[in-house]
């Protein structure tokens, strides 16, 4: 997998690599070339691999924004504190929409 910078796999990235192997693939279908569509295959591999990678990373970064969210709601309410309290359930619901978008549903 070819991960961006340091901040783990990336989805554009994954899909740029993912189409990218399906041209090379499909201009050695055209040209007989073994080479272009096995190298063309591996890299729609390793592209889909990346993608599916940010995807389940991005879920994961839901789940833990989520826990946050509701701990700093939770303990925002018991304390009467109303902005830790509805930046709590912002966070909360930033997490919940990062796990929709990185859903496989």
């Amino acid at each position: 997998m070819s991960y961006n910078s340091n901040n783990g796999p990336d989805k554009g990235t994954g899909q740029f690599h993912s189409v990218k192997g399906n041209v090379n693939e499909t201009i050695g279908n055209v040209t007989g070339q073994k080479d272009w569509q096995r190298d063309g295959q591996a890299e729609h591999r390793r592209g889909e691999a990346e993608y599916d990678a940010a995807r389940a990373k991005g879920f994961v970064e839901g789940v833990g924004d989520r826990i946050s969210g509701k701990k700093d709601a939770v303990l925002g309410a018991l304390k009467g504190d109303k902005s830790q309290q509805i930046q709590g359930n912002v966070q909360h619901d930033k997490g919940q929409a990062q796990q929709d978008i990185n859903n496989d549903h």
